[in-house]
């Protein structure tokens, strides 16, 4: 039996009425993420994540954008290569900073080399979203994170300032193209927060942690860093850009803290650059339970052929 319309118009109604249900239900599309590049020059965002958002990694020019769409539960983390080129002989991928060894522009599940400015996200199913940008794995370029939509604290965070220019000699990468954390730099367990120094109460900033924390109040400066560099929000989208702009940058300098987000998981990852790889649930909080206010269940039957009805609606007014 041939259809009642061509495919193509098919595809079409499909389409608005796609549109239709998520003005009307927001929520069911799950969480965008916007990633945005206001350097004056190419960057090549990096994705890691429980799940595959559609890509990996790919090239970004100065002044692009572009979105991706998450689904609840998702965890990850996003940040920026830089200086990346293509092999003439070989075609493998390499980037100064950020690398992900891929030899490729997609990262395929590999994550950042250090150091490397990271973007770092739990998606609530049903809860409050998590987030934070963390400078433990080092530094390589400026980055804000800009909520919008959600309700809640749902402050900005990021690091702005340029701390390849104030990095320590012993810190710096090459001619200055990114700056070490003192874990990657020296290795030893009191700055990597490790053995004897693995616990909140062991492990204290160093100096150069307090170098990171003065310059970026906002963003994790070393492992431990929760209290003041964790934030929340219910139901929103996120903004991810790279070389914000100065209005960008007042937003993210404020030295307020966000409250009742202490002992998250992120202050458990250190230096690795790597989600676990053999058990994706254990990165998320275990606080993260319940159902999804932003996927349908069976629960709400009624209302998605309710809405479903409403949007054959919208397609009798497109085609009237």
């Amino acid at each position: 039996m041939q259809p009642f319309l061509p495919k193509r118009k098919m595809d079409l109604i499909f389409s608005i009425g796609l549109l239709c249900l998520s003005s009307l239900f927001p929520g069911i599309s799950g969480t965008t993420f916007t990633l945005v590049n206001k350097c004056d020059h190419t960057v090549w965002p990096g994705i890691l994540g429980n799940s595959d958002l559609g890509s990996t990694g790919f090239e970004l020019p100065s002044g692009g954008s572009r979105p991706f769409q998450a689904p609840s539960g998702w965890s990850g983390r996003f940040w920026g290569r830089s200086g990346c080129a293509s092999d003439q002989n070989t075609g493998q991928l390499t980037c100064q900073t950020g690398d992900c060894g891929s030899n490729q522009i997609e990262c395929n599940g590999k994550g950042a080399s250090p150091p490397a400015t990271l973007a770092e996200f739990t998606i609530g199913s049903g809860t409050q979203d998590f987030y934070d940008v963390s400078l433990v794995d080092g530094y390589n370029l400026p980055m804000i994170v800009e909520p919008s939509g959600g309700s809640g604290s749902c402050l900005s965070t990021g690091c702005v300032n340029d701390l390849n220019r104030q990095c320590p000699a012993e810190l710096r990468v090459g001619s200055g193209e990114a700056c070490k954390s003192a874990c990657e730099a020296f290795g030893t367990p009191e700055y990597c927060c490790s053995g004897a120094y693995a616990t909140p109460d062991t492990c204290k900033p160093s100096v150069y942690a307090g170098m990171f924390k003065a310059a970026c109040p906002r963003s994790y400066s070393y492992a431990y860093d929760d209290a003041t560099s964790t934030f929340t929000c219910t139901g929103a989208d996120y903004t991810i850009t790279f070389c914000p702009s100065s209005t960008s940058q007042k937003s993210a300098s404020s030295t307020s803290p966000t409250t009742g987000t202490a002992n998250t998981t992120y202050g458990s990852i250190t230096g690795t650059g790597q989600v676990p790889s053999d058990d994706n649930s254990s990165w998320l909080p275990d606080f993260l339970t319940g159902e999804s206010s932003r996927t349908l269940s069976s629960g709400v039957l009624h209302t998605t052929l309710l809405a479903s009805a409403i949007s054959f609606i919208c397609l009798f007014r497109f085609y009237s």
